[in-house]
């Protein structure tokens, strides 16, 4: 099932129910009116929101109408959390690198995270809004999970299962602050400002035998103003 956010005058959008093939979309308010109305009441609005994107894959919903990705906001506009976990040992490699710094012993057996701001993210269309470009605005292509309610100390198999949506950001960095802030000792704010994500999320059995073990195996494309940047196996 793949769902979205077409903006609208409210702060969270109006939840669409997209078709596979990214072509048509429906508005389903009587189902919820909100992404986070929908994950609010999860098992009570899964069934009808796939029966929703049953009708809108058959081409039998009247109400369907062409979807758009350029009147998408992110799919959660706002989130009540956004903790971004760093995994991937190359990754921090670089980028510690660029700023002089040496990846911290721990990392190794406890993976760097820290808690982003999530009042308000960008659409996945929308410009990255900066006083100056000397802030070094960077991209960062991620998978996203949205999920239910984790219990405290859950085993990784029932954090798996909480799993609701999976999506793409792009989690924005502003470079040239990274160093000043991160050497207060206080962690990342001014220097992390609103990400992007992509126009829909998707549940989990989207990806088929691509989503195993609580994984995405598939490779994350990534262009940068049209032309290939990287392609590391998520």
């Amino acid at each position: 099932m793949k769902l979205a956010t077409l903006k609208n005058e409210s702060r969270d959008g109006r939840l669409v129910v997209v078709s596979r093939d990214l072509t048509q979309c429906v508005a389903v308010p009587e189902i919820a009116p909100t992404l986070q109305a929908a994950l609010d009441d999860w098992d009570a609005c899964l069934p009808a929101l796939r029966a929703a994107y049953d009708r809108v894959n058959s081409g039998q919903d009247g109400a369907a109408r062409p979807f758009d990705p350029a009147a998408c906001h992110s799919p959660l506009p706002r989130a009540y959390q956004w903790a971004d976990g760093s995994a991937y040992l190359n990754h921090v490699e670089l980028v510690r690198r660029a700023r002089n710094s040496q990846v911290p012993e721990s990392f190794f057996t406890d993976p760097l995270m820290y808690q982003g701001g999530s009042d308000s993210f960008i659409g996945p269309r929308d410009p990255i809004i900066a006083d100056t470009e000397d802030w070094g605005i960077d991209m960062e292509a991620e998978v996203a999970v949205v999920t239910g309610d984790v219990p405290m100390g859950a085993h990784p198999a029932d954090a798996a299962g909480a799993i609701r949506l999976l999506m793409l950001v792009n989690d924005v960095s502003l470079r040239g602050l990274i160093p000043g802030e991160l050497a207060k000792g206080f962690g990342f704010f001014q220097s992390k400002p609103a990400s992007a994500f992509s126009p829909v999320a998707v549940t989990p059995d989207e990806l088929g035998a691509a989503w195993r073990d609580g994984k995405v195996h598939l490779p994350l494309r990534v262009d940068l103003n049209g032309e290939p940047f990287g392609c590391p196996n998520a």
